[in-house]
């Protein structure tokens, strides 16, 4: 039997992150070599994830990429067990590291995406020795992508990974995006989508059955005030427009500057651009809602 030395240990940690004693056991089960050793707490990650699949991942991160050129971006909400996993940055790391699989590769559904390749093996294998090495169990429950054809995206991560924000813009000049009063709108707008949470970008995207509801309950309330139906209608209509105020981020009070709605700061930025910059959509991941 090999003599097992502490800087073999310390040198099979350092490759796998693994526990000091999973890494003796396994030199000594692999009798001191070192690539049967890996392949050893490979095998034993897969047997723990599966022992630990059962477990409940109430904690977690959202992870974001952006391309390079800004024209594609991507978020990926990876669940975990502790908030303490859930903060560590190997962990909000690896669901960083899948969102930019996500971008590149756009998987139909989270089972298509734990088929992808990352950094030489498949995100399903990355996750699982992610799972061996943290000690917890742990699920991808759900991303969200954009690419703009004509524009750019841009991407926030609120505390520490507990809110994900995407969001695209469309303009006419591929420079626009390097502006950097394009930039600092961009970001900011990313912002108000994190602290705000409206329902969409603009009025028109606002889903009819959402209009309908609304406006029943509206009419209602002013039947109630005995006015002429006139009178009712008017006032339902206005408490739709103040449903639009805020709900929808292009017509909300920028949270920055209540002065200015998010329209009116989309025009100035426009004007010192010399360009026409629309809030085309955007995505939120919250660990809240999961």
């Amino acid at each position: 039997m090999a003599n097992i030395t502490a800087a073999q240990v310390k040198q099979l940690r350092e490759m796998t992150d693994s526990p000091m004693m999973e890494c003796k056991k396994a030199l000594v089960e692999a009798d001191g070599d070192m690539d049967a050793a890996v392949d050893i707490l490979r095998k034993n990650g897969l047997a723990a994830a599966a022992k630990k699949a059962g477990r409940e991942t109430n904690e977690g991160a959202v992870g974001a990429f952006v391309s390079d050129d800004a024209t594609a971006g991507a978020l990926c909400e990876v669940a975990c067990e502790t908030d303490f996993v859930g903060s560590n940055p190997k962990f909000t790391g690896f669901a960083a590291a899948v969102a930019q699989v996500v971008s590149e590769t756009n998987p139909a559904d989270v089972d298509a995406l734990l088929k992808e390749s990352l950094e030489g093996e498949t995100v399903e294998s990355a996750l699982t020795e992610l799972i061996h090495t943290m000690g917890e169990n742990m699920k991808i429950t759900r991303f969200a992508a954009r690419k703009a054809a004509n524009g750019a995206v841009s991407s926030y991560v609120h505390m520490g990974g507990k809110i994900g924000v995407l969001v695209e813009f469309a303009f006419n000049n591929a420079v626009t995006a390097q502006n950097e009063a394009f930039k600092t709108f961009a970001h900011d707008v990313c912002l108000q989508v994190a602290a705000v949470a409206p329902i969409c970008a603009v009025r028109e995207d606002v889903p009819a059955e959402t209009i309908e509801h609304e406006m029943s309950i509206y009419k209602a309330q002013a039947a109630e005030s005995g006015k002429p139906e006139a009178i009712q209608e008017k006032i339902a209509t206005g408490r739709l427009e103040k449903f639009y105020k805020e709900q929808v981020l292009t017509e909300q009070a920028f949270v920055k500057d209540a002065d200015m709605t998010i329209a009116q700061y989309a025009a100035k930025v426009s004007k010192e651009t010399g360009d026409e910059i629309r809030i085309v959509g955007f995505d939120r991941i919250s660990r809240a809602d999961a």
